[in-house]
């Protein structure tokens, strides 16, 4: 139901689909596969404009490093039909694996965008685990450990951090998401648009929440009051 709402609102980017254990992810990834393409579908039917192009992102908290045993190869490939299965939709996937520590992580969100790019696969990476403070966001820059990375504002601290993180990803080649906790308040979702409004970053999560409508609502509202402040609207 939240899917479907999702997609007759028009949002640009859904969802953010949870997938936190094997049992959800299927014992060789197949529940996603099959996922991503009833999401295909459900957009296709239910799209409130034609020809509408959604990305697709599904965070996975690292199962699809337990499926396929970390193997940097195998979860490439594994990527790869998960990217057939969008076509021809964008797909990004969060978290691919959790490899326990920080210096572990970078270095395996490294090698697979390194696979992927070098097997062309259409598929970004989305850093999330150990990739908490703003230190930690620039070093996975500097490493070049996934496409994106998730700016966990709540981790951050002061909104000066959160500008800084959005602003240094954009500045050395990775894409910023700002996001946080569904355990959020309306007042630092409002927040964080102004934050998204003034620095772009490639995506906003829209909190608080486990639902849609509240905190896309929130979230849209307080752009909407942005730019007519500007005499825009």
């Amino acid at each position: 139901m939240n899917a479907d709402k999702i997609i007759m609102k028009g949002v640009s980017i859904l969802p953010h689909g949870l997938f936190n254990n094997v049992g959800k992810l299927g014992v060789s990834g197949e529940k996603l596969r099959e996922y991503i393409i009833w999401l295909k579908e459900r957009i296709t039917t239910l799209a409130p404009t034609p020809g509408s192009a959604p990305i697709l992102h599904c965070d996975v908290y690292g199962t699809i490093g337990l499926v396929f045993n970390n193997d940097i190869e195998k979860i490439a490939d594994y990527l790869g039909t998960l990217a057939e299965a969008a076509r021809p939709f964008k797909l990004r996937i969060e978290g691919p694996v959790d490899m326990g520590c920080k210096e572990a992580q970078m270095e395996a969100l490294r090698a697979t965008r390194e696979c992927v790019e070098t097997k062309g696969i259409a598929v970004e990476i989305v850093a999330d685990e150990w990739c908490n403070t703003l230190e930690d966001i620039r070093d996975f820059c500097a490493r070049k450990a996934g496409h994106m990375a998730q700016i966990k504002t709540p981790d951050l601290g002061g909104i000066n951090n959160c500008i800084e993180a959005v602003l240094h990803c954009k500045a050395h080649g990775m894409e910023a998401y700002i996001g946080g906790s569904c355990n959020e308040t309306d007042r630092s979702a409002q927040i964080c648009a102004h934050i998204a409004m003034a620095t772009s970053p490639a995506q906003i999560l829209a909190k608080p929440g486990m639902g849609v409508d509240e905190g896309f609502m929130i979230i849209w509202n307080e752009m909407q009051r942005i730019l007519a402040l500007k005499g825009k609207l």
